[in-house]
């Protein structure tokens, strides 16, 4: 059968081929605007990535470093690992707990208040006065194995300052947390009854350092957090975290913060 140009049928076919490649076309456009580089990421998450640090005015002009936050929610909170702010202030003396914005030498400092705690997982959540840049949650879905993703913090702070850095790695394995303390003193009824039922945590391939603690952890494809830097593998004592790093770091998953969100009706 010979087919006429602008017949039914070669309409059908050419419409048919039209429409293919618009959607084609428009899903490629989709998974580009989706997927941003690197750069454009670290550029639009920095603004939300605070210094934590504690505040004694009688003591120094500059904050001392402790760890490393992120601002969700309303851009009133901040969240940070529990073991970052769990020293217990001095009552004698002025001394806060303090979020440092901005970068280099002359950063923003708010006051924070500490609102909720969890320290089975290592999460606390605080208060800022005045708002900030907030970061998107991820939803609770635990990431597979093998997934690319950085993470962006003040390693070393108490030393280099307030200047993020950025490092890449992917997730290794989704394993049970069973280091609830570096020794027994530091062990809560709390902690011990988390050997019994160890909770998951992400294990990475990527190398975290002393002031990473509390780094928001993103998927590569996203700038939405999936989790939250706690701590990393030590083999040869603390100063081995410095001069020679496992590259074995563990984040706590972000649902483990929800969980503690709802249940002090703070909205994220």
């Amino acid at each position: 059968m010979q087919i006429k140009k602008g017949s039914a049928v070669t309409d059908g076919y050419w419409g048919s081929t039209i429409f293919a490649l618009l959607c084609l076309c428009f899903t490629s456009m989709t998974s580009a605007q989706q997927t941003q580089s690197l750069p454009e990421s670290i550029k639009q998450i920095k603004p939300s990535i605070v210094g934590i640090a504690i505040f004694t005015p009688l003591e120094s002009n500059a904050p001392q470093i402790l760890g490393t936050g992120f601002v969700v929610g309303n851009g009133k909170y901040i969240v940070t690992n529990y073991h970052v702010v769990s020293k217990e202030l001095d009552p004698t003396i002025v001394q806060n707990f303090v979020a440092l914005s901005g970068t280099g030498q002359n950063p923003a400092i708010h006051k924070m208040d500490i609102i909720a705690i969890d320290p089975v997982h290592d999460i606390a959540i605080l208060s800022i006065d005045t708002a900030l840049p907030a970061l998107k949650l991820a939803n609770d879905d635990l990431i597979d194995q093998g997934t690319s993703v950085f993470f962006t913090g003040f390693p070393i702070g108490a030393v280099l300052g307030l200047y993020p850095a950025t490092h890449q790695g992917i997730i290794a394995a989704i394993t049970p947390d069973v280091n609830p303390a570096s020794n027994a003193n530091q062990l809560t009824l709390q902690m011990l009854d988390r050997l019994k039922t160890p909770f998951l945590v992400y294990q990475l391939d990527a190398t975290a350092y002393p002031g990473n603690s509390g780094s928001p952890v993103f998927a590569s494809n996203s700038n939405d957090v999936i989790a939250i830097i706690n701590k990393v593998f030590v083999s040869q004592g603390k100063e081995a975290a410095l001069t020679n790093p496992s590259g074995i770091s563990y984040a706590i998953p972000i649902r483990d913060l929800r969980k503690l969100a709802k249940g002090n009706d703070i909205a994220l």
